[in-house]
């Protein structure tokens, strides 16, 4: 097990570096560190409810100043604006502008990655992102970490006549919501224990 684990570590490390390196050429381009560009891409991905800087800092891992300066410069750059929420004036959502979405869709996904899957037949292809998918699951279970994921796949989205309502919030979803990243993401327990 502990030499699957060091192969596991070694060939995600050595992909992640080809992906950075594509990554920071894009960021370059643009004047910019890759931190900003993963939090533009988080907020091209997720919902109303994940919008915000707080989402922002647990979905990457950092801390509340660091995402607050990468923040800033991503509103300096008009990438992203701020909008307050129109219940709660305290809460501040976070919306990439079209400037912001157009770099995230030009760096995203990776060249290297796009040329190494284009070269996959469609069954490697579909088994190596269902592999990864099941492994990021797991690493999320077992360090009991916060899943950010679709809310289609959430315990807490019921299908309802009309659309989708989510039992947590009780509040209705719209169609393009259930595709959206969410903070508040919980497999259902079949799905998270597979």
């Amino acid at each position: 097990m502990v030499e699957d684990n060091r192969a596991a570590h070694d060939l995600i490390e050595r992909l992640c570096n080809l992906v950075r390196a594509d990554v920071r050429a894009v960021c370059h381009e643009y004047g910019m560190r890759p931190v900003q560009l993963e939090a533009l891409r988080f907020l091209t991905q997720c919902n109303r409810y994940s919008d915000t800087p707080q989402a922002v800092a647990e979905y990457l891992g950092l801390t509340k100043g660091t995402v607050s300066q990468t923040l800033k410069v991503l509103k300096k750059k008009a990438l992203l604006r701020k909008q307050s929420d129109t219940r709660d004036k305290r809460l501040v959502h976070l919306k990439p502008t079209a400037r912001g979405r157009r770099l995230v869709e030009r760096a995203v996904p990776a060249e290297a990655l796009t040329l190494g899957i284009d070269k996959l037949s469609r069954s490697e292809s579909q088994v190596t992102v269902e592999s990864l998918r099941f492994l990021l699951r797991s690493v999320q279970q077992a360090n009991e970490l916060k899943t950010f994921a679709t809310c289609h796949t959430c315990r807490f989205n019921q299908k309802r006549e009309g659309g989708y309502f989510c039992e947590l919030t009780q509040e209705p979803l719209a169609e393009q919501d259930i595709v959206l990243l969410c903070r508040e993401h919980q497999y259902p327990k079949a799905v998270a224990t597979k």
